[in-house]
């Protein structure tokens, strides 16, 4: 797969990068890429796609893993295509991916909270940019409840606590059962997780792209909740600031 660029710098903004493949005309793989393709519920990155030998612009307008390979849908040009081999350099779209960085940043405060204070696990989520939603495996539809698990949340925003990404095995990770949120468990088959830790709070494995501070995050406001069946309650919520 394409060397993901993002995994370790996620405020990179624009790289240079090799054209391995295209098909159809339209579909992108190279061989390193800053594109945040979606999947673990976060949207996909868009931004342009610029040929170094003419200065011809695409446009991405989504990216995402398929078989395997990480591939940028691109918007494409008559008598212009894109081809194998070409060397081109990457913008991300910077506003929609700030947006998206905040949210998942946001998302991992609130299932820190939830997992504290109820047990609580995520059976689901997608996060976006001006909306996203979580789904927890909570017992009791209590709006009370949730609503002092965002007032925290944005409690722990307003100290300014630092975020930081880095990789452990998984036998570690094993150790510590706090750290996995998610209901369906660790990913399978991957020996060495990237680990997203917000100082003094919370670790959990992830491979999605965070902002540096919680207080880059902004205000959490929680929009509603919604009872999804036996113990999983959905609850949504934005930003601001």
């Amino acid at each position: 797969m394409a060397e993901a660029l993002y995994m370790d710098n996620c405020y990179l903004k624009e790289f240079d990068a090799k054209v391995i493949s295209v098909k159809d005309g339209k579909f992108v793989v190279l061989d390193r890429t800053a594109f945040y393709p979606a999947s673990g519920g976060q949207a996909h990155d868009t931004g342009r796609i610029v040929r170094k030998s003419d200065g011809q612009e695409f446009s991405v307008v989504f990216c995402g893993k398929f078989g395997g390979e990480i591939s940028h849908e691109i918007v494409p040009v008559e008598g212009k295509e894109l081809k194998e081999g070409d060397e081109i350099h990457g913008i991300i779209d910077w506003g929609r991916r700030y947006k998206l960085m905040r949210m998942h940043t946001a998302s991992h405060i609130m299932s820190g909270f939830f997992q504290k204070e109820s047990g609580a696990l995520i059976t689901g989520n997608q996060l976006d940019v001006d909306k996203s939603r979580i789904d927890f495996s909570l017992e009791k539809f209590d709006r009370e409840l949730i609503d002092g698990y965002i007032k925290k949340s944005n409690e722990l925003v307003d100290k300014d606590v630092q975020i930081r990404i880095y990789k452990m095995p998984r036998e570690e990770v094993e150790k510590d059962p706090s750290m996995v949120k998610l209901a369906k468990g660790l990913p399978p088959g991957i020996k060495e997780l990237r680990i997203v830790e917000i100082e003094g709070f919370d670790r959990q494995p992830d491979g999605g792209t965070h902002v540096k501070s919680t207080k880059e995050v902004g205000r959490i406001v929680f929009l509603k909740a919604k009872n999804q069946g036996a113990n999983n309650r959905r609850v949504y919520f934005t930003l601001e600031g």
